[in-house]
């Protein structure tokens, strides 16, 4: 089955941060076709608002209903995608320069993502379904409303604090999720996850001055293969796919809430030089260091 790369739909139903991708409110989705996708660039959250659907969420087969909010990440591939024919659900992409407006990997570490990987749905309750509505029509009201001193800064504001809750939400089975029983499971298994755990905080810790797979292999005393099949058996995801993330992360904080220089970057995170380190962003970001930092500093 061929998978197509999506963004988020252009439309009279669809509000839009400016007139980038950067955050897109789309307040009706009807019934989906049933091709495989892939998510590249955006983290999508969904309320489903009418009726039922079912689909496979990189690979694990996966059931949405009326007031569940589902939280589909970056770089993720759905396919088999069946519902009822009154499915009705709204939306919210983000792209991940979004998140670094409230810095959510202070409190909310790379580790809350093997979690919100293996449980990305959860039911509202009905307080819960009554705060998400408040936030969802204040956003949609204020993105209507471009006129307004500061319209970005609010919105963006809106945005951090709605995903915050949403975020609580989701995690909030996290602590009452017994862990496994040590003696039932296999000590393999719990070595894989330790690996795997370690693994992710040395990427944390090394805030984008580390990029090479064999380097974080070296820190962990395995091979980069093993490491490799380690991460995508544990969390689906290419070792490659996390450096990224937080390189990416890194460069984007210093661009945006910096004055250092492109030199100065390149040094900081060693890259070679500024040519190398500008090649470097240009293809993950689609845009020089300079057109970022211009795009966030009007």
């Amino acid at each position: 089955m061929e998978i197509k790369s999506i963004k988020p739909r252009r439309g009279d139903d669809c509000l839009r941060l400016g007139d980038s991708d950067e955050l897109v409110v789309i307040e009706h989705v009807g019934p989906i076709s049933d091709g495989g996708v892939r998510i590249d660039d955006h983290g999508v959250i969904v309320f489903c608002t009418e009726g039922k659907a079912q689909f496979e969420y990189d690979g694990q087969l996966e059931q949405i209903h009326k007031n569940d909010l589902f939280l589909f990440m970056a770089h993720s591939v759905v396919n088999n995608f069946m519902s009822t024919s009154n499915f009705n659900c709204r939306q919210i992409w983000f792209a991940r320069s979004e998140l670094w407006d409230i810095n959510m990997y202070s409190n909310t570490s790379l580790f809350d993502l093997v979690y919100l990987k293996q449980h990305p749905k959860v039911s509202l309750t009905q307080d819960d379904e009554a705060l998400l509505e408040g936030y969802f029509r204040l956003l949609c009201h204020r993105m209507k409303e471009r006129s307004t001193l500061l319209y970005g800064d609010i919105v963006r504001s809106l945005f951090s604090t709605m995903l915050l809750e949403m975020l609580s939400i989701l995690r909030r089975g996290k602590d009452a999720i017994p862990d496994q029983n040590p003696v039932l499971d296999k000590p393999s298994n719990a070595h894989k996850r330790m690996l795997a755990d370690k693994f992710v905080h040395l990427v944390e810790r090394s805030d984008g001055r580390i990029r090479r797979v064999e380097d974080f292999a070296n820190q962990l005393n395995i091979t980069p293969k093993y490491l490799s099949a380690l991460l995508r058996e544990t969390m689906n995801r290419r070792p490659s796919e996390l450096i990224l993330l937080f390189t990416m992360k890194a460069i984007e904080q210093r661009l945006r809430f910096t004055d250092m220089t492109m030199q100065e970057i390149a040094n900081d995170l060693n890259f070679p030089n500024a040519s190398f380190f500008g090649k470097y962003f240009k293809e993950h970001s689609a845009m020089t260091p300079l057109e970022y930092r211009k795009k966030y500093h009007q």
